[in-house]
């Protein structure tokens, strides 16, 4: 089961960043208004929950060309974020439009059981970029290189910009990614490296220059980079992704082509509690499911005496797999499976007692 503080506050609008763009999402009882300030589109939704289950309707406001597929995306991530324990909805197939459900149909979001109903499903949804990122290439091509004696795949060129955005309902404001800049970043990174509670965890206290070198052979080597973490735009945290494939961790279990792993330090001491953790931790583990469909495992390493990062981690669902022994310090291996997130909803808050989804459920149910 799901918390209360999982929904968005009454009144108060979801964001969903469909295919890149801001949507305003307003809810007042069964009525669900999707609104798009930069352009005026705006559509009008049912949202009923009954004894059929959860059914989703576009009633007026009809929205043509790119536009229609955002409204009705942005509708259906509000419509699973009021109602997060349910796996699936139906959805009006006359009020919807066939272009859009051909397109999410081939997408995987929903699907057209043998009586004619249209289903969306929650597991899928969350598994299309377009919701999340602002831009989605494609997966590079399969090709194997060689570095420093490991054989892996090409990697893709670094992303830059803003890589991610979500809006957090129980927090009521937007987490987002954006990669490093170094003129603009490095001054509020040397502070951070040099704050005690991150020193201790760290140790990469210094100077300007030692950061400037730090950041730079990072910036220098293919297989990870730098991000910046914010809430509504407030910087807040710094994330490194990296391969897992050519990381110091791989020779410590059996590495899959596609793995990914991340380190973070949260700098800013306001965005230290549970609820800001729980949405960011949450978040990057999505991120990292959402840059390559190939990803079926988020990995982390953090200190053994890191008692609580390793507690928030087991509380996100990341499973301990072992305690090993880097250069620099001793670590807890741990791993997060792609269908564990995404059947399991791992985006969201954890009540402790009792699992979110329920009984399991088949497409067939």
């Amino acid at each position: 089961m799901t918390t209360a503080t999982t929904q968005p506050a009454p009144n108060h609008p979801l964001i969903s960043h469909a295919d890149g763009v801001p949507h305003e999402v307003h809810l007042e009882g069964a009525t669900l208004m999707v609104h798009t300030p930069a352009s005026g589109a705006l559509s009008q939704w049912k949202l009923e929950d009954g004894p059929a289950g959860l059914a989703l309707a576009q009633v007026e406001g009809a929205v043509s060309g790119p536009g229609a597929t955002s409204h009705l995306l942005a509708a259906l991530e509000t419509a699973f974020a009021q109602h997060p324990a349910r796996r699936w909805l139906t959805l009006a197939e006359a009020q919807a439009g066939p272009e859009r459900l051909a397109e999410l149909a081939l997408a995987g979001v929903l699907q057209t059981r043998a009586d004619g109903q249209t289903r969306a499903w929650r597991e899928t949804l969350w598994q299309q970029p377009r919701l999340w990122l602002p831009s989605v290439p494609a997966p590079i091509a399969l090709q194997y290189a060689l570095s420093g004696g490991k054989r892996h795949p090409v990697r893709p060129p670094k992303p830059r910009g803003t890589l991610y955005q979500r809006f957090v309902p129980w927090l009521g404001k937007t987490f987002s990614f954006r990669s490093f800049d170094a003129e603009r970043d490095l001054p509020m990174f040397n502070r951070w490296m040099n704050d005690p509670d991150v020193a201790k965890i760290w140790e990469e206290e210094g100077d300007l220059a030692k950061h400037r070198a730090y950041l730079d052979a990072i910036d220098r080597d293919p297989h990870m980079y730098s991000m910046i973490a914010s809430f509504d735009g407030e910087p807040f945290a710094y994330f490194e992704m990296y391969w897992a494939k050519e990381s110091r961790i791989a020779p410590f279990y059996d590495a899959d082509d596609y793995d990914r792993g991340w380190h973070v330090l949260v700098g800013e001491p306001a965005f230290r509690g549970r609820a800001f953790a729980t949405a960011w931790l949450t978040s990057i583990s999505h991120y990292i499911f959402l840059c390559d469909p190939r990803t079926r495992r988020a990995m982390g390493e953090p200190r053994i005496d890191h008692v609580q990062q390793i507690r928030n981690l087991d509380k996100s669902g990341y499973a301990k797999v072992k305690e090993f022994d880097l250069p620099h310090k001793r670590a807890m291996l741990v791993a997060m499976l792609r269908e564990r997130y995404f059947c399991d909803a791992l985006w969201l808050p954890r009540d402790e007692n009792a699992p979110i989804s329920g009984r399991p459920l088949s497409a067939s149910d």
